[in-house]
């Protein structure tokens, strides 16, 4: 087999790469941060494109350049049981428990209940998630198919529906910007870089960029400076049209505040976007895009989620697990989307700084050779600011905590409190590591 990488293959990959990250998630959250940033839009969404779009695909490149086949082995460069943990938390977490029924859910919210009478009860609901999460399965039962499946076929569809109402949008505003919301009059490129936490795809870059490595390994690249590049070509690809698309939605969000005034959530601004140009056919365009958004992340998550399990539980068939994931997301999603978000927000906000910290210090590892002591000092920091972080999310608020780290910790009220603490932390093990090395009990962990 040639080690050449064929240009359409990567052409290919970028897509995918798009497509598995661009679920409803992240069509929702830039309307709704254009309308509250209003003329404040552009160093808002500038915020938010380095937390959407720049730490995820620097999560997907991340794998690559360490060279593992899986975030458990890369995780396990901490300590081997520090592997096994983060990495279930994080399967399950943007696996069944959340993200794949969210998939689902979102997808009827905002695709099937418009169309329905104003209490429609549970049955729909029932109905809807069932006939979703069968097609995602039967999508995902063969996982050699779904860079075919999602980057040939879902993903000029999702791009279709897209472009259609964004190009609309921008050849003919609904308005002009407005004055921001209150907590974006102040600082609104942090509140943009907070907003990009909601996408949750950073934490998503571990679970697809295994796709992506293992695909472009079977198509020929083989040293790490092959993937390297190949990798690097199609997350270029996949960032401009991630830009792009956020950037427009931001725009469409922000000039609407005139006409439609300020909406709830992004879900709503779409729709009413949606009806403003299109009349009844822009809910029907709406539906169609969020419900391929949906399964083509959801197929990515199923595909991802059993690849996992089966290697962490060989004796489970793949497809038992793919069919049992499926059957319990179903389920959870008939919870409710409020619910299922409320349920999700702490522990994501409690990870999310451990898988950014990993990033980071993955693509240092050789600059400190690989010393485990300051993965593990710096994530141990980490954690325990993120873990009040998430506390916080939801709704416990330990006053004497927050006031001491709010006094020692910089931007501690933004939510970026952990990032001194990672910082220190590293420092602190290297320094460790150094000492130990001296009494001859130093190793590293490659």
């Amino acid at each position: 087999m040639s080690n050449k990488v064929p240009s359409s293959f990567i052409v290919v990959i970028g897509f995918m790469l798009f497509a598995l990250f661009f679920g409803a998630g992240n069509l929702i959250f830039p309307p709704m941060l254009g309308q509250s940033a209003g003329m404040n839009i552009w160093s808002a969404n500038a915020g938010f494109l380095v937390t959407g779009v720049g730490l995820p695909l620097l999560g997907v490149l991340a794998l690559g350049f360490s060279g593992k086949d899986d975030l458990q082995s890369l995780a396990s460069r901490v300590h081997p049981v520090f592997g096994i943990v983060f990495t279930t938390i994080l399967y399950l977490a943007i696996g069944p428990l959340f993200a794949m029924p969210r998939t689902g859910n979102v997808s009827f919210e905002i695709g099937v209940k418009p169309f329905l009478p104003e209490d429609p009860g549970p049955l729909p609901l029932l109905i809807f998630t069932i006939i979703f999460f069968t097609l995602s399965c039967l999508l995902s039962l063969n996982p050699a198919k779904i860079v075919e499946i999602v980057g040939k076929v879902l993903t000029p569809i999702k791009l279709t529906f897209i472009g259609i109402l964004v190009v609309v949008a921008f050849v003919n505003p609904i308005g002009d910007f407005e004055a921001p919301a209150e907590h974006y009059m102040v600082q609104p490129f942090f509140n943009g870089f907070r907003e990009g936490y909601l996408t949750m795809d950073t934490l998503a870059s571990f679970v697809f960029g295994i796709i992506i490595i293992n695909a472009i390994k079977e198509k020929g690249a083989k040293t790490k400076k092959q993937i390297m590049i190949v990798c690097g070509k199609a997350t270029a690809i996949a960032a401009v049209i991630l830009a792009t698309i956020y950037t427009a939605l931001s725009y469409m969000g922000a000039s609407s505040v005139g006409e439609l005034g300020r909406l709830d959530n992004g879900g709503i601004i779409l729709a009413k976007v949606s009806d403003y140009y299109f009349g009844s056919y822009g809910g029907l365009l709406l539906g169609l895009m969020i419900t391929v958004a949906c399964i083509t992340t959801s197929v990515g998550l199923i595909t991802s989620c059993s690849t996992y399990f089966h290697k962490l539980f060989p004796s489970l068939p793949y497809k038992t697990i793919a069919i049992s994931l499926s059957i319990f997301s179903a389920i959870i999603a008939n919870i409710g989307l409020t619910e299922l978000i409320a349920i999700s927000v702490p522990v994501m906000t409690a990870i999310y700084p451990l898988a950014i910290v990993l990033i980071f210090l993955t693509f240092l590892h050789s600059l400190f050779k690989g010393r485990p002591e300051v993965y593990q000092g710096s994530l141990l920091l980490t954690f325990i600011v993120s873990l009040f972080d998430g506390l916080n999310g939801a709704g416990i608020h330990i006053t004497f905590i927050n006031d001491f780290f709010t006094a020692i910790l910089p931007m501690y009220e933004a939510g970026l409190g952990w990032i001194v603490p990672a910082i220190v932390g590293g420092f602190i093990g290297y320094a460790s590591s150094v000492l130990k090395s001296k009494f001859g009990h130093n190793h590293q962990i490659d």
